[in-house]
């Protein structure tokens, strides 16, 4: 298929469904924006939901969605690994008291078809991030709503999966919400509010970093295949994360794009190998994303112990400028307006960051039960198809456009899935080359 038809296709498959590209997103962002934030989901009939990917955050998010409310059930889980399996549902049995019938527990590459199939209303998806297209495109070929983490994608080719999929989710009045806190943190949305009703005039620039330690690394055992090695430690592995720069600093980088309104035209990056030595990805980059009307937007990340770290976002307007969460400045620095914060609140600076992770799954069982959908697809196909535009032109060396990416033949992974050797290119990329 070539470049031109690829996007014919694309914009044919969403244009189906009303939508254009641009126009998909600012739906999606209208219906975030506008609504109140429920501290519970209203009650109805049980919700049933099924979880595929069962590790740490997997675990979690079950916990968060049986949090969100009141008549909500976790009945099925799903897997590669059965250790990982049996220790999320004995974590949810704790927790919680429900014990999951053995019956819907499944392992293997093809668990996730049969969490779908296992007479569930919701599909929570929380494996690697390379999984992603496939586990949506079937959930919603089966009228399941969903939950998916971020990053959606690892490669364009994955990013189209969901955008054409998300419009189909859309057309069929399915509720789609992703692992984008702060979409669905109180602090950001009031203060993206005073943004938009223009507190700082138009938007001139933005800077957005994280930079952190090395995340963790599971040594391999003898026992273990490459694939499983692999597997065992996706986080390292850019067929599986997308590198930190997407699965990790997406979250400043959807920020970047929710405030701004739109994605980058071009984007221009550097980044090294200093001292990472799991894996195939680099430990920083460093990204100027150029957005419309000529907004740059300088984005850096970097997992590497012993330095200096920095979580933060910043945007500058003409008249004043904002750390996007909770404070909105003057152009002298002066503090102009706060997010008010109750004497709770004050005391514990961490609230509304882990009340975020119940409230996404609020959001999303209130659209089911009032039967007023959302979906955040395609807001999430943009900010991982711009973190993408990132890593490809650090890894590279060139300047990369968006056009480029949405219709680039980039796939990355492993042909076949079969416990044994990986014969796929693991060479570490060296930008000119």
């Amino acid at each position: 298929m070539s470049k031109q038809s690829r996007r014919d296709f694309i914009n044919k498959s969403l244009l189906a469904g009303g939508l254009t590209l641009a126009a998909g997103a600012m739906s999606c962002r209208q219906k975030n924006e506008a609504r109140p934030l429920p501290q519970s989901a209203p009650d109805g009939p049980v919700l049933k939901a099924g979880l595929i990917g069962c590790g740490s955050r997997g675990t979690g998010a079950a916990l968060n969605f049986l949090d969100a409310g009141p008549s909500l059930e976790i009945v099925a889980l799903g897997d590669v690994f059965e250790d990982k399996l049996q220790k999320c549902r004995a974590n949810i049995k704790k927790e919680k008291g429900i014990e999951i019938d053995s019956e819907k527990c499944f392992v293997g590459f093809d668990a996730y078809e049969k969490v779908i199939d296992a007479g569930v209303d919701i599909v929570l998806m929380a494996t690697p991030p390379y999984f992603r297209p496939q586990q949506f495109e079937a959930a919603v070929k089966a009228g399941k709503h969903i939950f998916m983490e971020k990053p959606v994608a690892v490669d364009p080719a994955g990013v189209r999966s969901i955008m054409i999929n998300g419009m189909r989710a859309q057309e069929m009045g399915l509720s789609v919400v992703t692992g984008t806190l702060k979409r669905h943190q109180e602090d950001y949305l009031v203060t993206y509010q005073k943004i938009k009703s223009g507190a700082i005039g138009e938007i001139v620039s933005g800077n957005c970093y994280y930079n952190q330690g090395k995340l963790w690394h599971v040594n391999p055992r003898a026992e273990w295949s490459e694939l499983e090695a692999m597997l065992r430690n996706w986080v390292n592995w850019c067929w599986l994360s997308g590198d930190h720069i997407v699965e990790q600093h997406i979250h400043n980088i959807d920020l970047m794009n929710w405030f701004i309104g739109s994605h980058p035209e071009k984007a221009t990056g550097f980044g090294s190998r200093q001292r990472r030595t799991t894996g195939d990805q680099y430990d920083n980059f460093s990204v100027d994303y150029i957005y419309p009307n000529n907004v740059h937007v300088h984005s850096m990340c970097r997992q590497i112990n012993g330095c200096s770290t920095n979580v933060t976002d910043n945007i500058r307007g003409t008249h004043g400028y904002t750390n996007c969460e909770n404070t909105i400045f003057n152009p002298q620095g002066e503090v102009r307006w706060k997010y008010p914060l109750t004497e709770e609140q004050q005391n514990d600076r961490w609230h509304f960051f882990w009340r975020a992770f119940v409230q996404e799954h609020i959001d999303l069982v209130t659209a089911v039960r009032t039967n007023q959908p959302i979906n955040e697809a395609q807001q999430i196909a943009e900010s991982s198809l711009t973190a993408i535009m990132g890593r490809v032109s650090a890894y590279t060396g060139k300047m990369v456009t968006w056009d480029e990416m949405l219709n680039s033949e980039l796939k990355l992974g492993p042909k076949h899935f079969v416990m044994g050797d990986v014969k796929m290119n693991k060479t570490i990329p060296i930008p000119g080359q």
